[in-house]
């Protein structure tokens, strides 16, 4: 990317709070544009780190052989009204309602009954079962508090999974699965999660966990045993059933929400008459799972507490910093990492200072910078978080950076 097309100018960077100070970054950078509380737009540089994200979940998730769909944002009432949670969601406030002359809609807050009506058309026995639906797309909510930005909008994105299994054994195992692949999605990403204990909500189902981010910004609190290293939301242990535990021997940390896990059981399937035939040929009530990652907050996540973007959705490692003098061969390094596969940004704005590109970089939060500003064709990289330096001839350059986004 070169930094002279894409639209992106310097700006002076005023009053940010210790709290969600790399959004507003990309705020005031206008990387983020917000068009209403809890609605925002996204440029280049972050959009491409979001979908970076679903890449890695994609992968993760194809490897474990779950199956992508996707399902309509615009909903009709009368799917909501099967499952009796129309009145439920607009009494509470959160559906986004759209109540045309030709029918009511929601834009969907989330996909439980859409989903059921995409297994009930398509399975038919227990020879396909288990099979696991999953999708990546925006879901809304009417959001009365919205807070940190990206952290709780209105319009947001999210992935969202539903498994669709024969019975309570299925269920757990498919479920075991795809707990297995959450934690594998969150250490690539190298975001270091807990698991913890969880209350289900208006979801529904009796086993639950939600995956968490320690941070001193978090709206959650969670508890944790640091000699089993069993961890609890402060709903679970305010339940009758866990009165007994000592909770002098828990340690009290804030967190955010990045992920939820669900065995949602019969719950939708009942209410929906979802069924499959079993081997008896006897139709049968699917158990169902529900999971979902909110994608736009762990790029919330990743912005507020890195210093710079993880070399695994960073869509440029590097970036190119040069003198009015050092244009052309600038412009030759960029277009040499370009062949070689390499995302690079060239910073070839002309009448800005070396000082100025500098400070873009770490507002962009590149990996890698060059900077070119003297006679010398040694190139000097440096790791902008650790602020490490490596000299490098040009042909070693891709080698270098190649090996680094390999080892991450």
């Amino acid at each position: 990317m070169k930094l002279s097309q894409s639209g992106l100018e310097t700006n002076k960077i005023e009053n940010l709070s210790d709290t969600f100070a790399g959004q507003e970054v990309l705020l005031q950078t206008g990387q983020l544009v917000q068009y209403a509380s809890g609605i925002f737009g996204f440029n280049t540089v972050p959009l491409r780190v979001m979908r970076n994200i679903e890449k890695v979940i994609r992968t993760v998730f194809d490897k474990f052989g779950f199956s992508e769909c996707l399902l309509p944002t615009l909903q009709p009432e009368a799917i909501w009204q099967e499952s009796k949670r129309w009145d439920v969601y607009i009494n509470e406030g959160t559906m986004l309602p759209i109540r045309t002359e030709k029918g009511n809609f929601c834009m969907a807050p989330t996909a439980e009954e859409a989903v059921v009506m995409l297994a009930k058309r398509n399975i038919k026995s227990y020879k396909s079962l288990p099979v696991t639906y999953y999708q990546i797309g925006e879901k809304f909510r009417n959001e009365l508090r919205n807070r940190g930005y990206l952290m709780r909008g209105k319009a947001f994105q999210m992935l969202d999974a539903y498994s669709f299994n024969r019975d309570k054994k299925c269920l757990e195992k498919t479920y075991e699965q795809m707990r297995a692949a959450y934690l594998e999605v969150f250490k690539t990403l190298g975001l270091d999660v807990l698991a913890v204990a969880a209350d289900s909500g208006a979801i529904g189902g009796a086993v639950s966990e939600e995956f968490m981010f320690i941070s001193p910004v978090g709206e959650d609190t969670i508890f944790t045993d640091k000699k089993t290293g069993q961890a609890y939301s402060i709903e679970v242990l305010d339940k009758p059933e866990n009165k007994s535990i000592d909770r002098t021997k828990l340690e009290q940390t804030r967190a955010v929400e990045l992920g939820h896990i669900f065995q949602l059981g019969k719950k939708y399937s009942e209410s929906m008459n979802a069924t499959y035939a079993n081997e008896q040929g006897k139709p049968t009530l699917f158990e169902m799972g529900c999971y979902g990652i909110g994608v736009s907050r762990v790029l919330a996540v990743i912005y507020d507490n890195f210093t710079t973007l993880p070399l695994a959705v960073a869509p440029y490692l590097v970036q190119i910093v040069c003198t009015p003098e050092k244009q052309q061969f600038a412009t030759d390094l960029y277009t040499h990492l370009q062949q070689n596969q390499i995302g690079a940004i060239l910073d070839d704005r002309e009448h800005m200072t070396i000082g100025a590109k500098i400070q873009d970089v770490k507002k962009l939060k590149t990996p890698y910078m060059i900077i070119l500003g003297n006679k010398s064709d040694q190139l000097q990289i440096e790791n902008v978080a650790t602020g490490e330096k490596t000299e490098l001839t040009k042909e070693k350059l891709v080698a270098f950076l190649k090996g680094a986004k390999c080892s991450s």
